[in-house]
């Protein structure tokens, strides 16, 4: 039996900035086929975490390893271009259509290289993507009239253009009504079918956010790990109260999870 090494190994990592800890003593692996989710309050640490993990940054102590690469020992700019990064604000001022932003995935870019041409075959795999994130319909729609959902889906798109082993998804529902944060998570939950393999981390700050199908999940709380594991045993009533500082509880229905403030006797 082969053993399939993490995608993501990261030990005891330190992310210190002009003195104040922004990560303490932080540990995580993800595995092929895992889906996390980073939890946590505003200034809790995931969108640092999250840099560490895309190959953006690198720790002040501690390792990171991303697809079998040390940071520090391997070309960032190559490494990132195996690793499908979402960010919702991207940077895009210039109204392509979304089968050319879905484009752009390849060469790592937010607007297209001049003088590059897709082949044939990177042609028909955006279509495809195109049309499994649910924008079939508006593949030659350009940018600036796209809904913030409809972007949110285009990213995604472009993200998975390279074929990527690891997903990564800086609070992809930003900014979307309920429609297109819907649309959003299942999408992004079919992508288990679509692709076994493909590992994802998702950060949020709310979990009604978290599709179905996420398998594992960290909470951060001040920079350091308070929960980390299998997803049923990290989201608790009591470890989100304690994650978050408020008394809440937390129920699934259809793999979806609620939060309500939990009322104190008397």
């Amino acid at each position: 039996m082969t053993h399939t090494p993490p995608v993501l190994r990261v030990h005891d990592v330190d992310v210190v900035r002009d003195g104040n800890h922004i990560l303490s003593e932080v540990s995580l692996t993800v595995g092929a086929g895992e889906h996390w989710a980073l939890l946590g309050a505003n200034g809790a640490g995931k969108s640092t975490l999250l840099g560490l993990l895309g190959a953006l940054t690198h720790p002040t102590r501690g390792t990171v390893e991303v697809l079998g690469h040390l940071l520090g020992r391997v070309d960032l700019r190559l490494l990132r271009t195996y690793v499908g990064h979402v960010d919702p604000r991207h940077a895009l001022r210039s109204p392509l259509k979304v089968r050319d932003v879905v484009l752009t995935g390849l060469t790592n870019s937010v607007e297209p290289v001049p003088r590059w041409r897709p082949t044939a075959e990177q042609l028909t795999l955006a279509e495809d993507l195109v049309a499994l994130l649910g924008l079939a319909a508006r593949r030659d729609a350009r940018w600036p009239t796209l809904s913030q959902g409809e972007r949110g889906r285009a990213l995604i798109a472009r993200a998975l253009m390279p074929r990527p082993r690891l997903l990564l998804l800086d609070e992809p529902a930003t900014g979307l009504d309920v429609a297109g944060r819907e649309q959003l998570i299942e999408r992004i939950d079919g992508l288990q079918q679509s692709s076994p393999e493909l590992a994802s981390v998702l950060v949020t700050h709310h979990l009604e956010e978290l599709p179905p199908g996420t398998t594992h999940a960290m909470l951060l709380r001040d920079g350091r790990c308070l929960a980390s594991g299998p997803v049923d045993e990290v989201l608790t009533s009591d470890r989100i109260s304690k994650c978050f500082d408020h008394p809440v509880r937390l129920s699934r229905f259809e793999g979806r999870w609620n939060v309500r403030t939990s009322r104190r006797p008397g």
